[in-house]
């Protein structure tokens, strides 16, 4: 069973002066297994942060459903209150997420306070030295006294990760992880984020638009476009024979990509103008160079199904499934 599980997800949101809502996720089903680390990829604007966030009921689901082992996501103040300790968010930007007035051992006991965590002194105490030490940051207690501007990015970064480690959850949900840290530390917090899996059996979803990292750190991979998972299967199997036409599209700007990168022509993606057919349709290479020639027709009118949510390759494409 999995643990965290999405079906039939919509989440729309108004449109500003008569504009049409924006459908930002437009129906996904997506499971996370115990144990597992899932990478979310896909460029800005797919709508990869608001499923993100909706998963953690941070935004309510206009549609469908969200549940965490078994139950079904509750809405209520008390219902979210117990699932936030169970799931826990990671930004991006640890500088944005950590109040410059608090301390580093205020900031990792927020959440045992918030969460109404009566321990003593003594007992606090330890639960943050612990979190920082499995976030690496040891001697924990050197770091206690410390604020946030006196920290590298990477120790700030890590300074996040312990503030969630601290509430014991099963659930990390991290949004672009190492996105604003420099390449010589986001190898090591990668490298904690899979010692974390194998030591605490933690679960996470990794939301990245590099589809480099998701080879260094998933199990599993869920191409998203437009409100929609496009490609999803094992990371070696998406990775290494990709199938949708978009998800080729971004592995051919990696450095050790083989050929030509592909350059997408063709508006970026709007929420509120989703096209009839294949999502995708008015950006293919496959349709620009006429190698789909033959499925034309049913890429720009034939809607396609949602992929399922669990481990199995799927892939949204009419070329592909006539192939």
């Amino acid at each position: 069973m999995s643990l965290l599980s999405a079906r039939g997800l919509h989440v729309t949101f108004p449109g500003r002066r008569g504009a049409p809502p924006a459908r930002a996720v437009d129906g996904v089903d997506l499971d996370i297994g115990a144990g597992e680390i899932v990478a979310l990829v896909g460029e800005s604007g797919c709508g990869k942060t608001t499923l993100a966030r909706s998963l953690l009921g941070l935004v309510r689901p206009t549609a469908g459903a969200v549940a965490f082992d078994g139950q079904p996501l509750g809405y209520s103040s008390g219902a979210l209150r117990a699932y936030r300790k169970r799931a826990q968010l990671v930004l991006q930007d640890p500088s944005g997420s950590l109040n410059p007035r608090h301390t580093v051992y205020d900031a990792v006991a927020e959440g045992l306070r918030i969460h109404g965590i009566h321990r003593s002194e003594r007992d606090e105490r330890t639960a943050v030295a612990e979190a920082l030490a499995r976030a690496g940051l040891r001697p924990p207690e050197r770091f206690f006294l410390r604020y946030p501007h006196e920290l590298s990015g990477g120790q700030r970064q890590r300074v996040v990760i312990a503030g969630a480690l601290v509430l014991e959850p099963e659930l990390i949900v991290a949004d672009e992880p190492v996105a604003s840290l420099d390449a010589s530390v986001r190898g090591e917090i990668l490298a904690l984020l899979l010692r974390l899996r194998d030591e605490l059996g933690l679960s996470a979803l990794v939301v990245t638009h590099d589809l480099g990292l998701a080879w260094n750190i998933a199990d599993r991979v869920a191409v998203m476009y437009l409100g929609r998972v496009v490609e999803t299967g094992t990371v070696e199997s998406v990775l290494t024979r990709p199938q949708h036409p978009y998800t080729r599209a971004l592995l051919s700007v990696l450095p050790e990509s083989e050929g030509a990168p592909v350059v997408l022509t063709g508006e970026p993606p709007d929420p509120s103008r989703i096209p009839s057919g294949c999502r995708f349709h008015a950006r293919c290479q496959l349709l620009a160079s006429g190698e789909a020639t033959p499925v034309a027709d049913r890429c720009r009118g034939e809607d396609l199904p949602v992929l399922p949510g669990g481990g199995e390759r799927s892939v949204a494409c009419h070329w592909v499934t006539t192939a």
